[in-house]
């Protein structure tokens, strides 16, 4: 049975993938000639997104310390 913390991981996991796929993404509809701009601004957007869920999930699975 999966914990908590291992459904925590495996989201991290596809969250960076999706982030790097978007680099990917962006870079051949940037390449490809005439762009469409609102296309690249709201994929970037998502990829915004993505690091600040990236940063949350990771922030939950660093335990508190007690200073």
């Amino acid at each position: 049975m999966l914990t908590d913390r291992d459904s925590l991981l495996r989201k991290l996991h596809e969250l960076r993938s999706e982030h790097r796929d978007l680099d990917t993404v962006i870079a051949r509809v940037i390449d490809a000639g005439p762009m469409d701009q609102l296309h690249v601004v709201r994929l970037k957007k998502r990829k915004l997104l993505l690091k600040d869920e990236i940063a949350w999930l990771e922030s939950r699975l660093i335990p508190d310390s007690i200073a």
